[in-house]
């Protein structure tokens, strides 16, 4: 177990500096002169030689490479924004928990409907709770999140008014917080949450179905029910348990698509999240702050990922098995 442990840590510390040389090289090695950028616009030669010469931009690439990770790891430091001239380390900070919460409480949404909907699905193929569950999984892949997020604020903040249309609260209220709370935090994000989690719900729905499905005819699952166990044990501790493995797999995989949809999210619901500043960021051309959330948002799906390794390792002992007989 120890060894399995080693190997996906080492090759998380591997994945973390090929992202930055890969995010370094497409961000800072533009055919756009970072140092005109960084002037602002209208500004004088001399103005931008002397921000070039500031921020070490005239120095060989390679050095300004090395500075850039030494900043990241050794000051967790990512640079200041072009326009605002604010940190963008400490703006990944304050707006990150927004993005995590959507993500964070979409994924448990899609978890919390996929599943039961899944085995049912399996359990009772061709039923009428089959068919339904498969016009949800077509309805869902094929409706876009923006659209669906126009449609929910309309229909239940604007007509009904039982949610909020759009913005954010603190889950901890301040003592100058007009906004905050548990109630209003999750009031304010209901919406967005249905909305994160109708796609990946279709999906996973179908996936879980497909798998479940296809243990119920292995000779393992045959074997416990002539031993006498009751279907709900059959299903529930041989069946769905190996039929997860695929689903966490996956869960992993999709971490970065996740965080794309966060980013239309966030913008329709007007939510404060890194989705939002990325888009203002790229409007912008304001690269340090495009650079410290796509760096973010790699290092946290690298690390997420690294979890599912793990999990997934405990899930089937046979992954850290392989892994020792390599290594051995």
């Amino acid at each position: 177990m120890w060894l399995f442990l080693v190997r996906r840590l080492l090759w998380a510390v591997v994945l973390v500096f090929a992202v930055t040389v890969i995010t370094y090289a497409i961000f800072f090695l533009m055919p756009s002169d970072p140092a005109a950028l960084a002037a602002g616009r209208g500004a004088s030669p001399q103005a931008i030689a002397m921000v070039r010469k500031l921020l070490h931009f005239d120095e060989p690439v390679w050095q300004q490479y090395l500075r850039f990770v030494w900043n990241l790891f050794r000051h967790g430091s990512l640079g200041y924004s072009y326009v605002s001239r604010e940190d963008v380390t400490r703006k990944v900070t304050e707006d990150l928990p927004v993005t995590a919460s959507l993500i964070t409480g979409g994924a448990l949404l899609v978890l919390t409907l996929a599943i039961p909907i899944g085995i049912l699905s399996a359990v009772r193929p061709r039923s009428f709770l089959d068919r339904a569950s498969m016009i949800f999984v077509l309805f869902g892949i094929s409706t876009q999140p923006v659209w669906l997020g126009l449609v929910l604020s309309y229909l239940f903040g604007y007509k009904l008014r039982l949610t909020p249309i759009a913005g954010y609260c603190n889950a901890i209220a301040g003592p100058y917080d007009p906004c905050g709370g548990a109630i209003s935090w999750a009031s304010h994000l209901i919406l967005p949450w249905i909305t994160f989690s109708f796609l990946f719900a279709a999906l996973y729905v179908r996936m879980i179905r497909a798998q479940l499905m296809e243990a119920m005819n292995e000779d393992y699952v045959r074997t416990a029910r002539a031993k006498g166990l009751s279907e709900r044990r059959v299903v529930v501790r041989h069946a769905l348990r190996n039929s997860m493995l695929p689903v966490v797999t996956i869960l992993g995989m999709d971490l970065g698509l996740a965080f794309g949809t966060a980013v239309f999210i966030e913008q329709t619901f007007s939510l404060p999240g890194i989705g939002r500043d990325l888009l203002q960021a790229s409007n912008q051309l304001d690269l340090p702050v495009i650079v410290g959330i796509v760096m973010a948002v790699a290092l946290i799906v690298i690390c997420l990922n690294l979890v599912v390794d793990v999990l997934y390792g405990f899930l089937d002992p046979r992954i850290r098995l392989t892994d020792a007989v390599r290594l051995g």
